[in-house]
């Protein structure tokens, strides 16, 4: 599932069944992304720019979930 992540359909559903080790590679791929279409901002024109909210929302989706599961092991 780590391979090329679609963040439009990356649903928190999703996200939960990810295993632990997933969640920080996803987290790098969509950070990439993110940066990727920053820099075309910068030197070129971007077609779609609502890509900028729909790769945030995947990144704290999965901050949300890896923070989750830090504080289930820290309790249990």
């Amino acid at each position: 599932m780590a391979k090329n992540i679609d963040p439009k359909k990356l649903s928190a559903d999703e996200v939960r069944r990810m295993k632990d080790e997933e969640l920080p590679i996803v987290l790098g791929q969509l950070r990439e992304r993110l940066f990727t279409l920053r820099m075309q901002g910068v030197s070129e024109k971007i077609e779609d720019t609502s890509q900028f909210g729909v790769i945030r929302r995947a990144v704290a989706r999965v901050k949300g979930e890896k923070r989750r599961r830090e504080l289930e092991a820290q309790s249990a």
